[in-house]
């Protein structure tokens, strides 16, 4: 029996353990990335290297990318059979930008900060890494995560131009977490709609939605990649 290869790209921090939820629920094949994040000179290229040797030569590649993970999951499509991309609360690049103008360039702030407002809270808090991403996570796995560590981001890839001409051509889709306080859903649907003329599935959870739902994540993934 085969199984299609699903490589999962986390983002900021690179570390491949995010998926630890929902990896044994996709297949056999997965493959969760390690990027080199803590590396001062390693930018984009190098983070392409890294899914590329991660996917070790794999065929018929469902290619996730998590928040960051859509400025380097493309990068690594011409080196590997990819069937398709599914972008997980993920970022799009255009080319030439860099992670910092992409926040301005899509209106990140006022979107968090409306969602903010019509969710009740604080939208001039002070931020808080556990009230942006673990809101919705089990308190057990939210403590086993943080217990790791803040994995280290290092500023090379951001300061970047995202160097592609254009969108690879290969299928293309999205998934949105319902309860992203990063990326709110309608920001993420006017982005995907602008950007790539898609619509996202849209799935219980925040922007850690593979700890928040794996299950949930899971079965949309399945779907997808079938």
């Amino acid at each position: 029996m085969s199984f299609v290869t699903f490589v999962l790209v986390p983002g900021a921090g690179g570390d491949g353990h995010y998926f630890y939820r929902v990896a044994p629920l996709l297949g056999p094949d997965t493959v969760s990335v390690d990027l080199p994040a803590g590396d001062e000179d390693a930018g984009l290229a190098e983070y392409a290297d890294a899914i590329v040797a991660a996917a070790g030569g794999a065929t018929d590649i469902t290619l996730v990318a998590q928040s960051l993970g859509g400025f380097s999951a493309p990068l690594a499509v011409g080196r590997l059979d990819v069937r398709r991309i599914v972008l997980l609360n993920a970022m799009v690049p255009k080319r030439g930008e860099t992670f910092g103008e992409w926040w301005g360039a899509v209106g990140q702030g006022p979107a968090s900060r409306a969602y903010a407002e019509q969710d009740g809270r604080d939208p001039d808090a002070p931020f808080d890494v556990e009230e942006m991403f673990f809101h919705d996570v089990p308190p057990d796995v939210t403590a086993a995560v943080l217990a790791r560590g803040e994995p280290v981001q290092q500023e090379q890839p951001l300061d970047e131009p995202w160097p592609l001409d254009a969108w690879p051509d290969v299928p293309t889709s999205a998934i949105a977490g319902r309860h992203d306080r990063l990326f709110p859903e309608p920001l993420q649907r006017a982005y995907l709609h602008d950007r790539l003329g898609i619509e996202p599935t849209v799935i219980d959870g925040g922007h850690l939605v593979a700890l928040a739902n794996p299950t949930g994540l899971a079965d949309v993934l399945l779907e997808q990649a079938s």
